[in-house]
């Protein structure tokens, strides 16, 4: 067993988990867009960044695709955190302001307004496709192609795959194809309909440098009673 601290709680977990593994198990949520169960970590969304070490010596990391270490200082709702965090969703609504997907994690995280323009890209390229066709459908029908900028996903050649068997399991699992209809303005781009946009209620001096990772809040539970 291997002992870390998440969040200033002493935890023990099983050795050769990820962090995003040992948080989710002891109940911390971390957002994740190219993560998901039996696929292979893929760390490209980025937005499961968080704040490992002790300060002044903190960094950022991916914890999809970091392992837990022995006495290991494992912050997941900071305010360096945060910030990563919603600059990412903001730049990704900007690639795919119309995903639910996105546009719901960007209202949880109080984007109101999209400042990036829109490119509608319609992929962010998070891989899960590619990896859903190689490791559980045995296809490998597609996959990633050219480098920086013109990185794109699709069959060799853009020739029709004769391994490709119309499953449908790229599309059900990608992202960026959970589409809703939504405005093309960008401070109007977000929807937001469909979470709770109660603000983060925190406050108390010992915490000021987390935000709250209660999933529903607590809190906002009590006020609605």
């Amino acid at each position: 067993m291997i002992t870390l601290y998440l969040n200033g709680l002493e935890v023990s977990v099983e050795e050769g988990m990820t962090i995003l593994e040992a948080a989710r198990f002891m109940g911390f949520p971390i957002p994740t867009l190219c993560h998901q169960d039996g696929l292979s970590p893929y760390g490209a969304c980025r937005l499961c960044v968080v704040e490992i070490g002790e300060e002044p010596k903190t960094k950022l990391v991916s914890s999809c695709t970091y392992p837990v270490e022995e006495g290991l200082h494992v912050r997941t709702a900071s305010q360096r955190v945060m910030h990563a965090r919603r600059m990412i969703l903001e730049l990704l609504l900007g690639s795919c302001p119309q995903s639910k997907t996105i546009q719901d994690l960007a209202s949880m995280y109080n984007i109101r307004q999209q400042r990036f323009r829109q490119e509608y890209e319609n992929c962010i390229l998070c891989g899960l496709c590619v990896r859903m066709c190689e490791e559980q459908m045995m296809a490998k029908a597609i996959g990633f192609r050219s480098r920086g900028e013109n990185r794109s996903i699709g069959t060799p050649f853009d020739i029709q795959s004769e391994d490709c068997r119309r499953c449908g399991a790229c599309i059900y699992i990608c992202p960026a194809c959970q589409l809703r209809c939504t405005y093309t303005e960008p401070e109007r781009a977000i929807c937001g309909s469909c979470v709770n946009l109660s603000p983060p209620c925190l406050e108390k001096e010992e915490f000021k440098d987390m935000m709250c990772y209660m999933e529903p809040c607590v809190a906002c539970e009590i006020k609605k009673g």
